[in-house]
């Protein structure tokens, strides 16, 4: 008997975009291996196509806020089918950057130094604060976005004005920043499943850099680093996605500088489109993108 698969992707977030064609191309792969799939918005109407279309797992496709915070995954808990990628907890506490780094410091992984930041602050105190705690330049951002989402390199200069387009925020990490290499390693399960270095042409790998093509992020793997470094990041990744309770598949990101890794987040469910990360990972590794998506069928059948 086929299986049914209900993929949920688009969404609210910023990140509606990229689910969707996450969404497309998850449906893509399984339809041409002859499984039954249907794809869903995550609007009121959930409830009703679950129960029309009686999936035995949902592949959870989405990205951003509601998507990887816990939100969908509180309401894909009350219908006792299998969803794909990690739980409610562990999602929300990944996607909050000043929980998921107090996690990583109270446990000896290394991540850039960090305050926290209102808007009733007076400027500045602020200033002062930086230069106290982390010195410029500084990294802004919303503690729960994905994908780089409002990710701005400040100095001195500037802070104050990229702050104001983060206003609808109710709270804002500031980051030192740490230059250095990009490196993205992919978990699955229990398994170290690989890493990559990205060299954008921009600044660094924020939103565009990711998903336009146009931005010509390079891909680069193997990684041409020593084997012991290799083994550490992978370690590093590995024990991140252990502590914060992560299933399924899992990017972590980090900053190589002078022989260190810093980590910065650990995304609980990372892109599944043609310029995704864990894909490519998972192809270099001899995993096909077919196989990489009926492994996470599975882990999701099996950890249910």
């Amino acid at each position: 008997m086929k299986k049914k698969i209900l993929i949920i992707s688009g969404g609210i977030s910023k990140e509606r975009i990229i689910s969707l064609d996450t969404g497309k191309q998850v449906a893509k792969e399984l339809k041409k291996n002859n499984y039954i799939v249907k794809i869903t918005e995550p609007n009121f109407q959930i409830y009703k196509v679950i129960k029309s279309f009686k999936p035995n797992i949902i592949f959870n496709a989405l990205h951003g806020q509601f998507g990887e915070d816990g939100y969908i995954q509180s309401i894909l808990e009350t219908t006792n089918i299998p969803y794909t990628h990690s739980g409610v907890i562990s999602s929300a506490i990944a996607m909050d950057k000043e929980l998921s780094k107090k996690i990583f410091i109270k446990n000896n992984i290394l991540t850039p130094k960090y305050i926290m930041y209102h808007f009733d602050k007076s400027k500045i105190n602020l200033i002062k604060l930086i230069h106290k705690k982390l010195k410029f330049p500084v990294v802004i951002k919303p503690i729960n976005e994905g994908s780089s989402v409002n990710v701005f390199i400040c100095n001195k200069l500037n802070i104050f004005s990229k702050l104001k387009l983060l206003k609808n925020y109710k709270k804002i990490i500031i980051e030192e920043f740490i230059p250095g290499r990009e490196i993205q390693v992919a978990i699955m399960g229990k398994k170290k499943l690989g890493a990559i270095e990205l060299k954008p042409k921009r600044k660094f790998y924020d939103y565009d850099a990711k998903y336009k093509e146009s931005a010509k992020t390079k891909h680069i793997i193997p990684i041409n680093i020593k084997n012991n470094y290799l083994k550490k990041v992978l370690n590093i990744s590995l024990k991140a996605h252990k502590l914060i309770g992560c299933r399924g598949i899992t990017r972590s990101d980090f900053k190589f500088f002078k022989n260190k890794f810093y980590l910065l987040e650990i995304n609980t469910q990372p892109g599944m489109t043609k310029l995704s990360l864990v894909p490519e990972i998972a192809e270099y590794n001899g995993m096909s993108f077919f196989d990489l998506i009926k492994w996470m069928l599975r882990d999701a059948s099996i950890e249910r």
